[in-house]
């Protein structure tokens, strides 16, 4: 009956790893522990006990080494045993040997298995709080999903797969966001605190790290590094500002990202309540990446002070407010991706009319190239033959032979 019963008792902990999802190795070594710390705290040491726990069965034996003393000298009942006691066991036993026997831990009462649970209970709740932060804390940008359990005032409460809570706080969240309770909801995972040893999972809907990571969710180039996210900005909800370059020139880095009719972008756009994405092309030349942060405006002219980070911008009267966008957004947003203070002004010089319009050239001119002269404001031939040669390599990062072979189609219109 007792083997039952020792039997059932294994089993009972062992619910614990079902429970707490605890490797097998692992329970059986918390378990040692905890037979050993009980056992401790009833005789005062466990130096003269061995626990032994079969890891197929989880069959427990505990065996006690005792000292044989004579009887009259016997104090210490759990170290010692008395001569006639061993002898009853063997008859050649001597004092001054040791007898090893085993313990059934039921004998020791009701009172220390209640106590084995408690100290199992405690270790097992442990172990899984150190697992949870270490699980997370690698992850911290990364994407997780979970289901909204709890919708509070400050934060929302989240469950993940494993019903582990996370916490995504009101300023985390998108303005647009609205939450009901089993809805499924993706965030970056932005900290995890671990004070006094209690895990607490924060994420985020507002991080930049957020929406790069469904970038590279979305967007094959991206996961397989043959594009690169050079810089997000976002006011969320609102409007944000991604800044993509290839390492493949056969690769157009905004249509990969924006992909066919926008079937890449739009699950990202809906992802974020409709938050208005612009995806542009990096360049290391800050005239060429000012005007295309500011789109959808069209840049005429830029005046820069590189050494103390500003530009002067002039457009068109009817460009203004698209550069500066609702709310200021696009102008703020630009700033925050190029790291540029930018001004606007208005450029009220009519335009010439002997003028063309580059988009006339464009049986004789890419039209790539037409929209990247556009990026520094030369919308007409007369703009671009207003610069030096050297003035459109730098500003349009182009190269010298493209230039020369542009400046020669426009020349040669004039001169006849």
């Amino acid at each position: 009956m007792a083997k039952k019963e020792k039997v059932n008792l294994i089993e009972t902990f062992s619910e614990f790893k079902d429970l707490k999802a605890i490797d097998r190795s692992t329970l059986i070594a918390i378990l040692e522990d905890s037979f050993r710390s009980v056992i401790a705290k009833m005789y005062g040491t466990d130096e003269n006990y061995d626990v032994i726990i079969n890891p197929e069965t989880g069959d427990c034996e505990i065996l006690r080494t005792r000292t044989i003393v004579e009887d009259d000298e016997l104090e210490n009942e759990s170290m010692e045993i008395a001569l006639s006691a061993a002898q009853e066991i063997d008859e050649d036993y001597e004092v001054g040997e040791e007898v090893v026997d085993k313990v059934e831990f039921l004998s020791f009462g009701r009172r220390a298995v209640l106590n084995l649970r408690q100290t199992l209970a405690s270790r097992i709740l442990e172990l899984q709080k150190e697992a949870l932060y270490e699980k997370y804390a690698d992850i911290i940008g990364q994407v997780v999903s979970g289901d909204v359990y709890q919708v509070w005032k400050k934060e929302v409460l989240i469950l993940d797969e494993d019903k582990n809570e996370m916490l995504l706080p009101k300023q985390e969240q998108i303005p647009n966001d609205f939450y009901r309770k089993g809805e499924p909801i993706r965030a970056v995972v932005l900290r995890v605190d671990n004070k006094n040893n209690n895990p607490k999972i924060y994420l985020s809907r507002t991080s930049p790290l957020f929406l790069e990571r469904l970038f590279e969710q979305e967007v094959p180039e991206i996961h397989d590094g043959l594009i690169t996210i050079k810089k997000v900005v976002r006011i969320p909800g609102e409007r944000a500002k991604v800044a993509v370059e290839s390492f493949d020139d056969r690769i157009d880095p905004v249509g990969a990202c924006v992909g066919m009719k926008g079937a890449r972008i739009h699950g990202i756009v809906r992802e974020l309540r409709n938050e208005n994405i612009d995806v542009i092309n990096y360049t290391a030349n800050p005239s060429l990446y000012i005007a295309r942060a500011l789109s959808p405006a069209k840049v005429q002219t830029i005046e820069l002070d590189e050494e103390n980070k500003k530009a002067n911008v002039y457009l068109r009267p009817e460009e203004i407010s698209l550069a500066i966008g609702k709310n200021g957004n696009n102008i703020k947003l630009a700033t925050m991706l190029t790291g540029y203070t930018i001004d606007v002004f208005r450029n009220d010089v009519e335009v010439d009319e002997e003028d063309i319009y580059l988009d006339e050239f464009s049986d004789e001119i890419d039209g790539w190239i037409i929209d990247v002269l556009k990026g520094i404001g030369c919308d007409t031939a007369k703009n671009v033959l207003s610069l030096t040669r050297e003035e459109l390599i730098q500003r349009s990062d182009l190269e010298e032979e493209t230039i020369d072979e542009v400046l020669a189609v426009l020349k040669a219109e004039f001169e006849d």
